[in-house]
């Protein structure tokens, strides 16, 4: 408190404030002579101060100069002097001369403040590169350059290059170990440059598939006694040796790896057990399995390997313990968060950005993953103990569903029963009750659960062909979730059985607006389009489809079955090659390809699909009758009479190939054996007009006493198909003049006189021409069937149904029965294998029909979305 001055009552407080040195007036400095004339001279010619008494005047305050004198200076403002004069040497003066300048220049020097005037620095000294110490830095980064090129080589999947880099490694570094030696610097060889060039070399060689040089490799780190924790590299040798199927080396090589890992890393010790159990089941031992999972659900449990642990048991048929490890499998901690923490909360913005950064992260799919990946763990498990643990599978899915409700894992409880029915479905059980109730239990459930049961409910009945109920639950499924993509499918397919496909394709566009990724949906709006004659919207559908599925024969069928209907039959023949790439053995793809070579006129492909069609499917009666007409137009007719032979076994109540086998023996010489046949076809078919035809003809030109005996039944037998033909005349005309006069009677009411309308009729086998057969019965019956009388008829062919002109005309001139006259009793009868025979029209049915709905096709999948 000494040191604290208190102001009195009369002292003024802001006192001096005003009061100032004279010397930074600066409104008297037009009046100050010293400052005017420094002003109007320059810097570096401002003359020296050589007076004895310098300054504009004598003040009377004294300035101490630098040389410590005392010198009374002033001017007339009372401005110091920034100099001073002793004994009459001149001073600088300092104030008015900046850094970097004199006030006189040197003699000889040049203003140069940054010491230009020396030149440019001299340049660094290039390195020696021929000395070996520069030599080996060189080579160790070239090592280090190999080797990181061969593994970003083996990343993008070029082995054999990332082989050739590591090899190249290992040269330059061998070249470095040497070089070393020489320069006498052998005690500092880079040890770890020489491990990751072993490393790295092994590892290439095992991913080229090259085991015994892997090994090898190996066996050189591990014997090396100067590398450091080089025995886990024995897990290495031993995965080569599960993929060579050496298991007991395998084992071996496991377990000297455990003993080499400290149990700090637990982690990995643990990875070893489950090798050596999975290793243990491969071959069989699954006690010993056992015994490492069971040791690793104990200190340190898993999914797969609680998993693995209920296959061991149910390899064994411990029903107990396949019940303890499924509880244990139940209870293993996962790890993860609840999605509960991924929804963003209203009222803090700034977590809600940062929950929106991360719900699709990484480490969220990874989550995702790791819980989709114990679900399908825990619903297979559950799937395949279900029959074993108790006496029926019902009773043990169920034990299994009320394990489930009481762990981490409810929400698969619903999945598991809806399981339950679907396997019964799998098995082909439609008619089981369980099943169906099972799924209608669900109804009440939350709309996921409803969707997904009533989805397969509806799939369940469409299967059945119960089309009204599958409607029922598609709506079900479409009310409870719109958005699911199997529930619009089986509805678009109950709306495609009935034929409305305008109505089906739009179920299917909206399925795939859901779920762009949904092939069921393509594929039927494909067949829609084709349906509704849009083929080429079909033909983009089933592109896109084969760009997802790049080896399904059923997309490519289709496909070559559009591009057909285009009339672009060299596509079409190039897409069924693909098909047949997938399906070597599909008959139905063989032959109809061999239809498309046969409609171009290659004869030779089509035989050879045709052949190669009837080898793996020997019952096509389409391939059959192809390949006799082929041998019969080639004269091969003993080769023609085992395909007709073989169609008589599939069809013996069809009169025409037994009549097609008599014929080729007539026609091959062997004149004993056609008539045996032919005889053996009366006896079966004693009304048939054309045999007797035959037989009259062989027995009279052979001279048998038959030949009046035959000739009595052959006049019988056409006078009663003429009553026949007779009768079916009439009924005809009966029934066409009934129409025509109740036409006539509606028309007259109406006071509008309508056209009377003919059915045309309708020719029967014993109508045709002799000659030629008509179009439309060359559809029912076979064209080769020997024929009756003469009736003026012929028809025109259409492209890829009939065989060309030179087909039609096969030659016949050696025949001896040709040449008889038409006239004659016995020769009444036309050749079938005459000139006017057409090609057997080859009715191939497509592999995948337009309205065949299974599975693969209109189904949907029977797990729930």
């Amino acid at each position: 408190m000494e040191n604290v001055h208190l102001a009195g009552e009369e002292e003024d407080l802001y006192s001096g404030y005003n009061d100032y040195n004279p010397t930074f007036d600066s409104e008297e400095l037009e009046n100050d002579v010293g400052f005017q004339q420094a002003v109007r001279t320059s810097h570096g010619r401002r003359p020296p101060m050589t007076a004895k008494f310098p300054g504009t005047a004598i003040g009377a305050r004294p300035l101490a100069s630098s040389f410590g004198a005392r010198i009374p200076l002033a001017s007339s403002m009372g401005r110091p002097m920034t100099g001073a004069v002793q004994d009459g040497a001149a001073r600088p003066m300092t104030a008015v001369r900046a850094a970097g300048y004199t006030s006189s220049l040197t003699r000889g020097s040049t203003f140069d403040p940054l010491g230009q005037s020396k030149g440019p620095a001299p340049s660094l000294e290039a390195k020696n590169e021929d000395t070996p110490e520069e030599k080996i830095k060189i080579l160790e980064k070239k090592v280090n350059d190999l080797i990181e090129e061969s593994c970003m080589a083996q990343s993008i999947g070029a082995l054999q290059l990332a082989l050739e880099k590591a090899k190249e490694a290992g040269r330059k570094e061998r070249a470095l170990v040497r070089q070393r030696e020489q320069s006498g610097n052998a005690d500092h060889i880079n040890l770890d440059l020489t491990y990751s060039v072993l490393l790295n070399l092994a590892n290439q060689y095992a991913n080229n598939e090259m085991y015994p040089e892997a090994l090898n490799s190996y066996q050189v780190i591990v014997k090396n006694k100067m590398f450091s924790n080089a025995g886990r590299l024995k897990v290495n040798m031993a995965n080569i040796y599960v993929k060579q199927k050496n298991y007991p080396k395998a084992i071996k090589f496991y377990r000297m790896a455990l003993d080499q890992i400290s149990n700090a890393h637990k982690e990995m010790r643990i990875k070893i057990m489950q090798n050596i159990g999975v290793v243990f089941v491969r071959m069989g031992q699954y006690s010993d399995a056992i015994t490492s999972f069971e040791h690793i659900m104990s200190e340190s449990p898993n999914i797969k390997t609680g998993f693995n642990l209920i296959l061991c048991y149910y390899a064994i048929g411990d029903r107990e313990r396949m019940k303890k490890a499924f509880q244990k499998l139940i209870s293993v901690p996962l790890g993860i968060d609840d999605e509960d923490k991924y929804i963003p909360s209203n009222d803090d913005t700034d977590s809600s950005m940062v929950i929106e950064a991360i719900k699709n992260d990484k480490l969220h799919q990874m989550e995702r993953d790791l819980k989709v990946l114990a679900e399908k763990y825990i619903m297979t498990a559950a799937k395949l103990i279900a029959p074993a643990i108790e006496t029926s599978f019902a009773t043990g899915f169920d034990w299994c569903v009320d394990m489930v409700k009481n762990s981490q894992y409810v929400e698969l409880a619903n999945d598991l029963e809806i399981n339950k029915a679907i396997t019964y479905l799998r098995q082909k059980d439609f008619n089981q009750v369980e099943a169906v109730e099972t799924l209608k239990t669900f109804e009440k459930k939350d709309s996921r659960v409803k969707s997904a049961a009533a989805t397969n409910l509806s799939f369940l009945y469409f299967l059945e062909k119960d089309y009204d109920q599958a409607d029922r639950y598609a709506d079900l499924a479409m009310t409870a979730d719109r958005y699911n993509p199997a529930a619009l499918i089986n509805k678009g397919n109950t709306v495609f059985v009935k034929q409305d496909y305008e109505k089906a394709a739009e179920f299917y566009k909206e399925a795939l607006r859901n779920d762009s990724s949904c092939t069921e949906a393509l594929y039927n709006l494909g067949l829609t389009y084709k349906k509704l004659n849009r083929l080429e919207e079909a033909l983009d559908c089933f592109l896109k489809l084969h760009a997802i599925l790049r080896n399904s024969a059923q997309v490519m069928y289709q496909l070559a079955n559009l591009y057909e209907l285009l009339e672009d039959p060299q596509q079409a023949i190039e897409w069924l090659i693909q098909v047949l790439s997938v399906t070597h053995t599909d008959p139905q793809a063989l032959a109809k390809l061999g239809e498309l070579y046969d409609g171009e006129g290659d004869k030779s492909q089509a035989f050879q699909y045709y052949y190669e069609s009837f080898r793996y499917f020997p019952s096509n009666i389409d391939v059959i009758e192809w390949l006799g007409a082929y041998y019969i137009e080639t004269q091969f007719c003993e080769k023609a009479i085992q395909y007709f032979e073989r169609a008589t076994l599939i069809q013996p109540t069809q009169v025409k190939w037994q009549l097609m086998v008599a014929s080729c023996y007539r026609r091959s010489g062997n004149y004993q054996k056609a008539l045996e046949t032919y005889k053996d076809i009366h006896r079966k078919f004693p009304e048939n007009v054309e045999c007797l035809r035959f037989l009259v003809r062989l027995c009279t030109d052979m001279g048998l006493k038959e030949v009046q005996d035959y000739a009595t039944k052959l006049k019988k037998a056409e006078k009663m198909k003429e009553i026949k033909e007779q009768r079916v005349k009439s009924g005809r005309e009966g029934s066409a003049r009934g129409r025509r006069e109740s036409r006539e009677g509606s028309a007259g009411s109406a006071g509008v006189s309508t056209p009377v309308l003919t059915s045309p009729k309708k020719a029967s086998i014993m109508e045709m021409d002799v000659k030629a057969v008509s179009q439309s019965e060359s559809k029912q019956l076979s064209p080769l069937l020997d024929s009756g009388r003469d009736s003026g008829h012929s028809s025109n062919s259409t492209k890829g149904e009939r065989l060309s002109a030179k087909m039609r005309s096969l030659p016949g001139s050696n025949e001896p029965y040709e040449a008889s006259s038409p006239k004659e009793i016995d020769a009444s009868y036309v050749d079938p294998l005459g000139p006017q025979m057409e090609r057997p029209k080859t009715g191939a049915k497509r592999r995948v029909e337009d309205d065949d709905f299974a599975d693969e096709e209109l189904g949907d999948d029977l797990l729930p979305e």
